[in-house]
């Protein structure tokens, strides 16, 4: 029998905390209640959830606080629950580790469909477990002048060693890996960043735009606008 996913909830409005926990339940997660920060950081020791739905306005302990001292010990994926709509909260909250934001009031389905998606990331990252080892393989894709190695964070173009940010170099791999293919911005901003309604699809562009000036033109690859849709990376030779 395959275990079931254990969800934290931690809210201190009770009639909320167990709406969820019936939605959660419906889609066959197990789920525990907890009420406060103290609470829910004993919780994570003891329940050992796969995943914490953590609200920010708690008693005593905040979320904020929370998700900083669960963060300095696990790496249990956090999903956000705030009244508090402004980019600055959100961005706040991600930046202390957070992998979701989700505001107040918000639809059911979403939060199963969050719930699930930010799962599937956790566990194609850590192979289903925290402890899991890394991939051995390097990653690396290369072209006649070009190569992009996404295990030491390096690119070099025409012998020369280029500086990449982490996400420009990020996404400028994610597409010459997959040579022809188009994507959209929003599956860009989702693969790379993660969380697509902190940002907007300008900042896709933003970044293809330093990966062009850095980059220049060769006689063997370009990376295409699609208008309308996306970018894609073409093998000119």
């Amino acid at each position: 029998m395959v275990a079931k996913n254990k969800i934290l909830i931690v809210d201190d409005d009770a009639n909320i905390a167990e709406l969820i926990s019936l939605y959660l339940a419906k889609e066959c997660f197990d789920t525990q209640i907890v009420g406060d920060g103290e609470s829910a950081l004993r919780a994570v020791r003891t329940y050992q959830p796969d995943l914490i739905l953590l609200d920010l306005m708690l008693p005593g302990i905040d979320g904020y606080q929370v998700c900083r001292e669960v963060r300095a010990t696990a790496d249990t994926p956090i999903i956000m629950l705030s009244a508090k709509g402004e980019v600055f909260d959100k961005v706040l909250g991600l930046e202390l580790g957070a992998d979701d934001y989700m505001e107040k009031p918000f639809d059911s389905k979403e939060l199963v469909a969050r719930v699930k998606a930010v799962l599937r990331r956790y566990k194609a990252h850590t192979g289903g477990s925290a402890a899991a080892p890394e991939e051995p393989a390097d990653k690396i894709v290369s072209y006649p002048d070009l190569t992009i190695n996404l295990t030491n964070y390096s690119v070099t173009y025409n012998g020369h060693r280029l500086d990449m940010p982490p996400k420009e170099l990020e996404l400028f791999y994610f597409l010459a890996s997959a040579p022809g293919r188009v994507f959209t911005r929003e599956q860009l901003l989702d693969q790379i960043w993660g969380y697509d309604y902190v940002g907007d699809t300008r900042t896709v562009d933003v970044h293809i735009k330093r990966i062009r000036e850095k980059a220049g033109t060769s006689p063997n690859w370009k990376i295409s606008t699609i208008w309308g849709i996306g970018y894609k990376f073409e093998v000119l030779q």
